[in-house]
Order: C-alpha cells, then sequence, then structure tokens
C-alpha cells in the first residue's frame, strides 16, 4: 500500500491493481533475412522463385484466415482505409448481433508492412528487407478466457501477428467464472463484490503459459504454418509484448469525495512535479542538477480536461505515467494511475539471459514475455512513488492555516527559533531544495544543501566551516518547525508527513498562475 491509497483508505472500497491494454506480438523468424532463406532452402527454391511462391502462400493464407469466421456465418468486410476504429466497428456489430461468445467478425483492409524484396547484386537476386502493401486480416472474438480481443495477421512473408489483449475484460470473464458480482463501465470496475478476490484473479493472469495460451490463437488465424509451410522447416511463433499498460484503480466508495479531489490533485500534478521528479518516478539516478545519467530521453507533461474527465500525463521518451478520474457511478468512482511501457530497454531488471544455465544479474529487460511479469513489478513500483508524491495533496486545509505556524516564532530544546517565511526568496529556495525528490529515499545531509544554496566551492576552510554553520541553523530551525526530522544514528534528515504538506502545497502557490486561480475565485 502506496502513501496515497493509506491517506485515503477509508474513503476506498478498494484498490486493484494489474495489466490493462496489452499488445502481443508473434514472429516466426528471429533474424528475418537468414530465416526466409533458410525456409527457401528447404522448399527447393531461391531468391529468384520468392515472388511466385509468396503470391501462393498469401491467397491461400488469406483464405485459411477467413474461412472459420465464414463458416460460422459471421461478417467479413473490406475496409478502404486502414485508419478507420475497427474495434469500435466490431463492437458495434457485437453488439448488433448480441454475440457473448465466439467469433465476431472478420475486417480486411491494406496497410503498410515490412517485408522482402529480390534487389539484384554481383551475386545475383538478393533477398531483403523492404516496406512495402500487403492486406491485413483482422479477427475478432468473444473469447472464453480474455474476453473481447482481436488478432492481426500480416498476409505476407513474414507472416507477423499482433494479438490485442485487454486485462480487464480477461478479469471479467474470470469474475463471471468465480461468480463474483461487479458493476462495470467501460475497461473499469467501480463497484466489485470480493475487490480482495479480484486482485488474486488479476495477479494469476502474470503467471500463465503465454506460448500456451497464444499458439490456438495463431493456429486459428493463419493455420498453414502450421499444417503446411512447417513441415520442411519447422516454425513456431516466438512472442514478445510489444506495448503493455499496467493500471492501478482507485475505487471510491462515494463518487463525490472523488469529483472532490480530482481538480486538487491534477494541479499538484502539473504545477509540483518538475522533469527530474519525473524521471525518479521512473526509477532514473539524477545528477544534483536534475539531469538524466546516460543519454537523455525526450521528456514532457500534459494536462488535458476531456468529456468524461481529467488526466495529467508525463511522458519519458516512448514510455508515459498518467492519472485520471475513470468513471462516476451511484456505486462508487474510480481513479486510475496508469503506467505505459513501449521501449523496456529502458529499465533493468534482476535476470538471466536467454541461456537457463546463466547467473541471473542486473540487465536491460526484454520484449518478451518472459520478462512481462518483471515489467508488472517495476510498473507498480513506478506508481507508488507517483501516488506516494500525489498524496501531499490536501483537500480540507488552507494554505493560510498550514502556514500559519511558520510565520511565528517557536521554542525547541529550550532555545527560541525564528519564523520562517515562505515566500521570501531566501527561506523559499530552502524550502524548494529540501522538497528535492532524491531527498524523499536517500534522506538529505548538510553538505548536499550547501551544494545546492551556494554557488561554488568555498574557497578555504574557513569559509568552509562558516557555510556548514549556516546551514546547520537552517536544519535546526527546519526541525524545530516539524517540517524535517532526523535519521537516528545519521547525518541525514527526512522531510516529515506534515513537512511534504507544507512544501507541496507552498510550491504550488508559487508556481500557479492568474489565469489558473480566477476560475477558482469565481
Amino acid at each position: 500500500m502506496n502513501e496515497f491509497t493509506a491517506k485515503y483508505q477509508d474513503q476506498l472500497s478498494g484498490t486493484l491493481s494489474g495489466f490493462d491494454r496489452l499488445v502481443f506480438m508473434g514472429t516466426v523468424f528471429r533474424n528475418r533475412v537468414t530465416g526466409m532463406k533458410g525456409y527457401l532452402w528447404a522448399h527447393g527454391l531461391g531468391a529468384k522463385d520468392f515472388g511466385r511462391h509468396a503470391e501462393e502462400i498469401s491467397k491461400r493464407v488469406k483464405a485459411a484466415a477467413l474461412e472459420p469466421l465464414e463458416a460460422a456465418g459471421r461478417p467479413v468486410r473490406f475496409l478502404n482505409s486502414g485508419k478507420l476504429d475497427k474495434q469500435n466497428i466490431a463492437r458495434e456489430i457485437a453488439d448488433k448481433d448480441g454475440v457473448v461468445k465466439g467469433p465476431i467478425c472478420a475486417l480486411t483492409a491494406v496497410e503498410l508492412c515490412s517485408s522482402y524484396a529480390i534487389k539484384g547484386s554481383s551475386q545475383g537476386p538478393e533477398l531483403q528487407m523492404a516496406p512495402r502493401k500487403c492486406l491485413f486480416v483482422y479477427q475478432y472474438w468473444m473469447h472464453p478466457v480474455f474476453g473481447f480481443m482481436s488478432v492481426r495477421l500480416q498476409t505476407w512473408f513474414p507472416f507477423p501477428i499482433h494479438i490485442y489483449l485487454n486485462g480487464r475484460e480477461w478479469l471479467a470473464q474470470q469474475m463471471n467464472q468465480a461468480g463474483i458480482g461487479y458493476r462495470r463501465q467501460g475497461n473499469c470496475f467501480p463497484w466489485i463484490e470480493d475487490v480482495a478476490r479480484a486482485q488474486e484473479l488479476m495477479n494469476q493472469q502474470q503467471r500463465v503459459n503465454w506460448g500456451k495460451l497464444f499458439d490456438p490463437v495463431a493456429q486459428q488465424i493463419h493455420p498453414l504454418l502450421f499444417s503446411e509451410m512447417s513441415r520442411n522447416y519447422p516454425m513456431k511463433y516466438y512472442w514478445t509484448c510489444s506495448d503493455s499498460e499496467w493500471a492501478m484503480d482507485l475505487m471510491f466508495s462515494n463518487p463525490e469525495q472523488l469529483r472532490r479531489i480530482v481538480p486538487r490533485l491534477m494541479r499538484l500534478g502539473i504545477l509540483s512535479f518538475s522533469s527530474p521528479d519525473v524521471l525518479r518516478f521512473m526509477g532514473k539516478k539524477v545528477t544534483r542538477q536534475g539531469e538524466p545519467f546516460g543519454h537523455p530521453l525526450e521528456l514532457n507533461s500534459d494536462w488535458k480536461v476531456r468529456t468524461n474527465g481529467t488526466r495529467i500525463k508525463h511522458r519519458l521518451g516512448p514510455n508515459s505515467i498518467k492519472i485520471y478520474d475513470k468513471a462516476y457511478e451511484p456505486q462508487g468512482g474510480v481513479l486510475r494511475a496508469e503506467v505505459t511501457i513501449s521501449a523496456p530497454k529502458y529499465f533493468r531488471i534482476f535476470r538471466r539471459t536467454d541461456d537457463p544455465n546463466s547467473k541471473p544479474a542486473v540487465r536491460q529487460m526484454r520484449q518478451s514475455v518472459a520478462d512481462l511479469h518483471a515489467r508488472g513489478e517495476v510498473s507498480q513500483k513506478i506508481l507508488d512513488r507517483y501516488c506516494n508524491a500525489l498524496a501531499a495533496i490536501d483537500d480540507s486545509t488552507t494554505l493560510e492555516e498550514l502556514t500559519a505556524t511558520l510565520e511565528h516564532r517557536v521554542r525547541w530544546k529550550g532555545k527560541t527559533v525564528r519564523a520562517l517565511h515562505p515566500f521570501e526568496p531566501h527561506d523559499h529556495a530552502l524550502l524548494k531544495a529540501i522538497n528535492r525528490g532524491e531527498f524523499a529515499i536517500i534522506g538529505l545531509r548538510n553538505r548536499d544543501l550547501q551544494s545546492l544554496l551556494y554557488s561554488g566551492s568555498p574557497k578555504n576552510k574557513v569559509e568552509q566551516r562558516r557555510r556548514s554553520a549556516a546551514i546547520g541553523r537552517q536544519l535546526r530551525m527546519l526541525r524545530a518547525h516539524g517540517l524535517i526530522r532526523k535519521r537516528p544514528r545519521s547525518h541525514r534528515y527526512d522531510v516529515s508527513k506534515r513537512g511534504r504538506q507544507i512544501l507541496n502545497a507552498i510550491l504550488l502557490a508559487h508556481q500557479i498562475t492568474v489565469a489558473k486561480l480566477l476560475p477558482l475565485a469565481a
């Protein structure tokens, strides 16, 4: 449990964490050129024969992919544009025809793909990768395990497959089988009869054998690969996860309580979190200046107000964190925090190599489904760090009430300590320094504040002692006002829970613009 869920525990009917949208890719050849050359050789074909053979096989692949849908009497539609929302079309067909299990429809469209071309060389015709267009077949199903799902087949060599699932759709199937009552809105659940049991079911999703689950799906859309094409040259699909969303749903018993805190939550998220903060949420190390180690990634944040709610999104390269109000029902409201990982290589985990006999070590996370369980763990840690920072939101106390005690002298350990003036430049710089994200984990020291509050290194030991004494007095003042506390048997200090609340409120107030304040005053 993170600090945010702990803070609102009495208002929550439960929390639910697990995968949301998942996109898997199945590829036949790990090395596409070498694999294709081996296939041609096994079938007694050369590069010059590729075009004729590919044309013949492709026609049969298309027919075989559509056959199970046609046999079931389900519609098959050709779309003039690959950009149409195919999922909406399929859902409309399912709703219209009342499909609750089995095939829904097949949609086909001509789209760009990565395939092969024959190029001339001094050694003769040569097979190379090249872009082209081909027909794609999309199958939509109400699957007995996954619920609503789709499969996409490229009907030209090397025949990659994409499988699109949703962890919440899958959970609905699991809860139906377990007899757990729930209220559903889209892909979230404002109310679940037994949240603890539902979480156990979601946890089971990470312990499945993905190959066993996906191979029958692949055979269903591309039977020719298994029945004929693999006779002389054994082939099977290698599965990777090209895109994953891990969501943590906070289920508020009273939707009005959620409506009340969302505006403050969004302002805190967009105005208070700096680029270094987002880097730390993502588990990245940063320098004292807030710069990332290694190759820098593009980083940005945005705030959108939509018809059904508000959301904040922080992007770090191709990966992102976002939080938004997902659903409002009489039974409850859902606040969703979500991590999208499209490039797992930017995260490091403790694992073996592809060799099962290798020793575990800290290595790059792989796209392979072998690391999907670790991807879930990394995603949850990101959300916990993010929600811990959001826990600083206060939905009842005014800024004046929070800072009132700081503006007066206090007595601490028998001595008088001066007042703090949060909006005076010198004190504000001090408060901003102790609120830096890296200190939330490792704690802060006298020397850390010296490097932040003084420009350049001390010229001599006298100046160094003077700086250390000045920072020591400031640390004493912060302790007297209850903003920080000293770690036992250590020279490090941590910001207190009350201090974090006060600091975030002050820094947020310092950054908010008049344009943002005027609507609040209305």
